[in-house]
């Protein structure tokens, strides 16, 4: 029998509230922790610790074996897709800001509905869901400065913001291979640890071919830094995640999600003292808006019947 999940309470949007505040201090954990350690190594060993603490996990629990034969290969491509996303983050903090990185990285609602839109027919995109693609794409158009002059702008900002939309990009591809595949009825730890696994040996193998490992420091900053991606985000908030799925409607949960973004701009504005210009505002505001159609177009739509008094669609 199918468990019946509840809708939003304050129980949820606290727990929320938690979970997007640790995830949208990412970026800003590597940026500051870069002058000790290289962001390409950070997101290599956070990688790494993380993946052995879910393969802990895996052994102590049960019922993951038997899909070992038929996800392998998904769960391989899933795991070169994460190493992208986190690679191209690693390299585009070296260009642009946290709080740039943090908007374009959740771009990736976007990608993945379109790649689900062309290979599910249960994932067509409705209307409402076309206008917030075509909001969200206006509002990178607007960040990334079109339209001003282009001898003011920042060219390596540009190069960054740019590497951090194809981040989102590799992670919605990662989301349409998991939901196209056996992996989205495996257990979600065995898909957790393929993707962790897989970027951990490509991350780590990549870094040690490019980072200077002479000017490698082991300050508190970065043995922190470190310790909050591995242990705090790639393991006890995806488990709080994968708990509160179990239990709450998906799409209440994709409402409040959205507030990671807006954290990751005001650590980053807060910590690292990062500028922001209009532009970027204006197009942040466009991006998240476009993102919260996508993904909630479902629970607004059900609103909307609610408020005007018509019969709630399924």
């Amino acid at each position: 029998m199918t468990a019946v999940r509840k809708g939003a309470d304050f129980f949820l949007f606290q727990l929320m509230l938690l979970l997007c505040a640790i995830w949208g201090s990412q970026q800003v954990a590597i940026k500051l922790a870069a002058d000790d350690i290289a962001p390409m190594l950070q997101v290599a060993l956070r990688s790494g610790v993380a993946a052995v603490l879910v393969g802990l996990l895996l052994l102590w629990q049960r019922g993951w074996r038997e899909w070992l034969s038929t996800t392998w290969l998904a769960g391989i491509l899933a795991g070169v897709l994460f190493a992208l996303e986190f690679f191209f983050i690693a390299l585009g903090l070296r260009y642009t800001t946290a709080s740039h990185m943090a908007v374009f990285l959740y771009t990736a609602p976007i990608f993945s509905a379109l790649g689900l839109h062309l290979l599910l027919p249960s994932e067509r995109l409705r209307r409402l869901q076309w206008l917030g693609i075509a909001l969200c794409f206006g509002g990178v158009v607007m960040a990334f400065g079109v339209g001003g002059n282009w001898a003011e702008i920042d060219h390596d900002m540009l190069l960054g913001d740019a590497l951090g939309l194809c981040a989102g990009m590799a992670w919605g591809a990662t989301t349409v291979v998991v939901r196209g595949s056996r992996l989205s009825e495996a257990p979600a730890g065995l898909t957790l640890f393929y993707q962790l696994a897989v970027a951990f040996v490509l991350l780590l193998a990549y870094a040690l071919v490019v980072v200077d490992l002479s000017q490698l420091r082991w300050t508190p900053v970065a043995i922190a830094s470190i310790l909050l991606q591995g242990v705090v985000v790639s393991f006890f908030t995806y488990l709080a995640w994968f708990w509160l799925l179990r239990r709450y409607l998906a799409s209440n949960m994709a409402v409040f999600s959205f507030m990671t973004p807006l954290f990751g701009v005001t650590f980053g504005v807060l910590v690292l003292d990062e500028p922001l210009t209009l532009n970027f505002i204006i197009g942040a505001a466009l991006v998240l808006s476009g993102i919260t159609l996508v993904s909630s177009e479902a629970w607004l739509r059900r609103r909307l019947s609610g408020w005007r008094g018509l019969p709630q669609q399924p």
